[in-house]
């Protein structure tokens, strides 16, 4: 009963307050976490990146940005937990109003910019507070960086040796001039730099790079065979889209920033069954954008993805959407015949 008034009054409060709440509820173990826990299937197990998952739902970057509450996220029967985005300094993001519901959509329209307390006191929050699940930082540069490779190479530099894998994220919409790493030349210069820094530091830490839906398939060619070359361990598609579908109906729906949830749904689809074509199972993808029930991730598992993100649905859905998700999975594997969630994948794809 407590948590339905609680979720009640998050839906119908400011979106970013609603969040703040959201954090220190978690954060202070307000919520009831026992509730929204149940037991996983070993079907739903898979190997990736060097780690065992017990299932393939994590929870994307942008909700745990300053690193407060990825242990009681792994608590709501996730896989694994992202946090961030962090910058190498404390910064403020974009101007408000910068988050919008469109619930009749269910999607969020944000351009809030990175908006973060720095890669120093996240690796402060880390440092004191052990990680008891696969944890991951994304990471990205401050809106007034004077060398963007600078910045990401400071924060892989702080966080490789603290978590399990670091995403080099070059594709929100709201740093200016962030998705022109998505050139050819700059990101080639950019995964030169960072792999030449790991080596620099003797670390093994696992780079993901976090890809644009807004993207070519030229483009998609490109970047595929780059981050083959540059032995990068495994791809985010996808983040934030600045296109809006017709579809739309939510008043918001021409606000700027990126939008998320599911109307992303096919679009990622589409994008994560284009680079499954050129990977293979050369390196993971992580699948992100509409995932929201069971067959929503299992069309993603079956373009390519080994392990899904999820952001918005948590909004809509509340805090059993991972459990939810991996319950409906299993029925799926064992409906369509699959063994295991490795046997899935990239199967619409063959």
């Amino acid at each position: 009963m407590m948590y339905e008034i609680i979720s009640s009054l998050l839906k119908k409060a400011d979106p970013e307050l609603s969040h703040s709440l959201a954090i220190k509820f978690l954060k202070n173990n307000f919520l009831p976490l026992q509730l929204f826990t149940s037991k996983i299937s070993k079907k739903l197990e898979i190997n990736v990146l060097g780690k065992t998952f017990s299932n393939p739902i994590g929870l994307a970057a942008g909700f745990d940005k300053n690193a407060e509450i990825y242990n009681s996220i792994f608590k709501l029967g996730f896989g694994f937990a992202e946090v961030g985005t962090v910058t190498p300094l404390p910064q403020s993001g974009n101007p408000k109003p910068r988050v919008f519901r469109l619930a009749e959509d269910r999607a969020i329209i944000n351009r809030l910019g990175f908006p973060g307390v720095g890669m120093l006191q996240v690796k402060t929050a880390i440092d004191n507070n052990k990680p008891n699940g696969i944890l991951g930082v994304n990471i990205g540069p401050n809106k007034d960086s004077e060398s963007k490779i600078e910045d990401y190479l400071k924060c892989l530099e702080l966080f490789c040796d603290v978590c399990d894998y670091v995403c080099i994220n070059i594709s929100s919409p709201n740093t200016p001039n962030l998705r022109d790493l998505h050139e050819k030349s700059k990101i080639e210069e950019l995964l030169s730099s960072i792999k030449s820094k790991q080596k620099e530091l003797n670390n093994t830490t696992r780079i993901l790079l976090k890809i644009s839906p807004d993207i070519s398939e030229k483009n998609i060619s490109e970047l595929a065979a780059i981050v083959l070359d540059k032995k990068i361990d495994g791809v985010i598609l996808t983040n934030t889209t600045i296109n809006r579908d017709s579809s739309l109906i939510n008043k918001n729906k021409n606000e700027m920033g990126g939008l998320s949830g599911e109307p992303l749904e096919q679009s990622s689809n589409l994008i994560i069954k284009q680079f499954y074509k050129i990977l293979k199972n050369k390196i993971p993808i992580i699948g992100a954008g509409g995932v929201h029930d069971g067959k929503s991730a299992f069309a993603k598992i079956k373009s390519g993805a080994s392990l899904l993100q999820l952001y918005t649905s948590l909004v809509y859905e509340g805090p059993y959407v991972a459990n939810k998700i991996n319950e409906e999975l299993e029925e799926l594997l064992e409906l369509e015949g699959y063994e295991t969630l490795e046997d899935a994948v990239g199967k619409d794809c063959v």
